[in-house]
């Protein structure tokens, strides 16, 4: 092994507690069934880029992009042995884009209504259809994505796609329809400004307005397209995408897209039955069935066909955008048929408001959320250095009833690159943000390609700026080009820091997905440790996992400047429950395999002598 790999600057202790028979009597203790998901989120057009140009505001021809036939069995498996269980393509349904592909029968985008000249992958143009960007063969996109389905599939990966049903592209336009299938708005009554079975929201006799761009903003940049006249013809103007109702949307304002009527009147009213008193305790099927008899929004059956479409195509699951911005009775009877349709199917969704988490879980069917404003909020300020661990097992406690619900992540396409300077500015700050993340509960975690190598973000992309990879622009991703190594795949160009960094994850992934641990049970101990613990930190994080076959302890040190030494100490009551008699074990490290230690226990309580490096961790079996 690579001594700089065993030596790197962060490994998470994890002390697997042995391996003898647990009390039967020990009824929290509970075997792990199921183990942990991880999910690897990959933006669809920018992963077989091997363009290096990056020309801020460059054309397709200029900057490049992916195809759907650049996941190859080779980068897919590789993909797989990263410790991944699910593939999230991002940017898949056919959205706007300022490239011209008339010549294949599609109209073309207007720049005053696109974001980008790649366009956002938000403003979906075609739920019938992909990207044609994507596509080797614009005329067999579509077969080309399903091919891409197959090849996921083949190398054991779970397919997930976006769904969007907040707001459609102001162009939306549905050119391979199924048949039956009617394009949202073709039937609107547009006389008034809402109707039940209207797709979307008017102002009667206004026509939309381009928004007044600020601060020399310009779409595409210098660059003049044929249709950037500062107009787009709408009329009567729909409300924007965000909740704006002006025909004029602010330049900050989501213009490029507009609101779905989901039956719910401009004063709130809503019209459509709501779920009763307890239901939430019901499972999908209650849940079908409730919906069999009652009146439902044209909206929400467009939507529910979207989404079995996509089941037939071999899509495994869906990530929902906005899901909070969409009444929670939708999602009931969206989640429902699905459900009825694939059981096992994959729900994500992008929820925000705490205050929502248990409604839009139990209500409206969604297996998992987005832990942003809690968890990811909170170890992104311990890891810029101001915040302190002591806030992350509040966390934990406020969330125990949810918690397997409650995706982890610390990128995504939304958020900054943790090697940015916006961010941490160094990708091994992320290491033990990484650990505790993706084994503190029993959640799925999440990845964001690029971050294994530890991608900075840094091109102006245009539209897009430095900090987050842009979604918005055909640009490169430099450190996943040097993985890729001219689509072989096998890193042949990366430095030996990108190496180790992912060597780390791989190691790290790989472990939380065949622990039981980690699909079991929770204990914190790091609140214990604070107060009974001399020399133990606020930048230290500690917590204990497990199950019937294995126990863990977690411990990370976020400080990127100061060792510590002290004795970890487990409690009694921890002891006990943990089956574990006075003695000495002896430990070893699993992760990198080169660590020993001791466990000491006496009169029922464990102690560890901890030694610990800035950013560094340990994962240790007790023999």
């Amino acid at each position: 092994m690579n001594k700089t790999i065993a030596l790197a600057s962060m490994i998470v202790l994890t002390v697997i507690l042995g391996c003898k028979k647990v009390q039967e009597t020990e009824v929290v203790a509970r075997t792990s069934l199921k183990k942990k998901q991880v999910i690897y989120q990959v933006f669809t057009r920018l992963f077989g880029n091997t363009n290096s140009t990056n020309k801020p505001w460059g054309t397709i021809e200029e900057n490049g992009v992916g195809k759907f036939n650049d996941f190859t069995d080779k980068a897919l498996k590789e993909i797989k042995d990263l410790g991944v269980t699910h593939i999230w393509y991002t940017g898949v349904p056919h959205h706007d884009v300022i490239t011209d592909y008339t010549e294949f029968g599609i109209s073309m985008d207007d720049p005053d209504v696109v974001k980008g000249r790649a366009g956002s992958p938000y403003a979906v143009k075609d739920y019938y259809n992909v990207n044609p960007d994507l596509a080797v063969d614009v005329n067999n996109r579509l077969g080309e994505f399903k091919a891409l389905i197959e090849r996921s599939h083949k190398a054991g990966l779970k397919v997930v796609i976006d769904i969007v049903p907040n707001h459609v592209a102001r162009n939306y336009e549905g050119l391979t329809n199924p048949e039956g299938v009617v394009d949202f708005g073709a039937n609107d009554d547009k006389s008034v400004t809402y109707n039940v079975n209207n797709n979307f929201y008017y102002n009667p006799d206004e026509s939309f307005k381009v928004p007044v761009w600020e601060n020399n903003y310009s779409p595409l940049g210098d660059e003049k397209h044929p249709l950037e006249d500062g107009e787009f013809d709408e009329n009567p103007a729909k409300w924007t995408g965000n909740g704006s109702r002006l025909s004029q949307p602010k330049m900050n304002d989501w213009y490029e897209t507009v609101k779905i009527n989901y039956g719910i009147a401009p004063d709130g009213t809503k019209d459509f039955d709501e779920l009763p008193e307890g239901f939430e305790n019901k499972d999908y099927k209650a849940h079908l069935q409730f919906w069999k008899d009652k009146k439902i929004p044209d909206s929400w059956k467009k939507f529910k066909d979207i989404a079995l479409y996509w089941l037939d195509m071999g899509v495994d699951g869906f990530r929902f955008d906005m899901a909070e911005m969409v009444p929670v009775e939708f999602w009931s009877y969206m989640n429902s048929n699905i459900k009825n349709k694939n059981p096992e199917a994959f729900l994500l969704a992008e929820v925000y408001n705490p205050s929502l988490y248990r409604d839009y879980i139990k209500k409206g069917k969604m297996d998992y959320l987005y832990d942003k404003v809690q968890l990811y909020d909170t170890l992104k300020h311990v890891m810029q250095g101001h915040g302190k661990t002591d806030n992350i097992p509040p966390i934990q406690e406020d969330l125990k009833d949810i918690e397997h619900h409650m995706l982890h992540f610390l990128e995504n396409h939304d958020e900054q690159r943790i090697a940015s300077p916006e961010f941490a500015g160094n990708a091994k700050k992320g290491k033990p943000a990484m650990v505790v993340s993706a084994t503190i509960s029993t959640s799925p975690t999440m990845i964001y390609f690029g971050q294994e190598l530890g991608e900075p973000g840094a091109e102006d992309a245009g539209f897009g700026k430095p900090s987050r990879t842009s979604i918005f622009d055909y640009i490169g991703v430099p450190t996943l080009q040097r993985w890729v190594n001219n689509k072989q795949f096998d890193g042949g160009q990366s430095t030996a820091e990108e190496k180790e960094l992912r060597d780390f994850y791989k190691r790290l992934l790989n472990f939380t997905i065949n622990s039981t641990a980690l699909a079991g049970n929770y204990q914190d101990i790091h609140l214990y440790n604070r107060k009974h613990t001399n020399n133990y930190s606020d930048r230290v994080l500690s917590f204990v996992r497990w199950s019937i076959e294995e126990k863990l302890i977690v411990i990370s040190n976020f400080d990127d400047s100061n060792s510590y030494e002290f004795n970890l100490e487990i409690p009694q009551e921890l002891i006990n429950t943990l089956s574990l008699k006075d003695g000495v074990y002896t430990v070893k490290d699993e992760l990198y395999g080169k660590y020993k230690s001791s466990l000491n226990i006496k009169n029922s309580t464990g102690t560890i002598n901890i030694k610990i490096n800035p950013l560094e961790s340990f994962i240790l079996k007790i023999y």
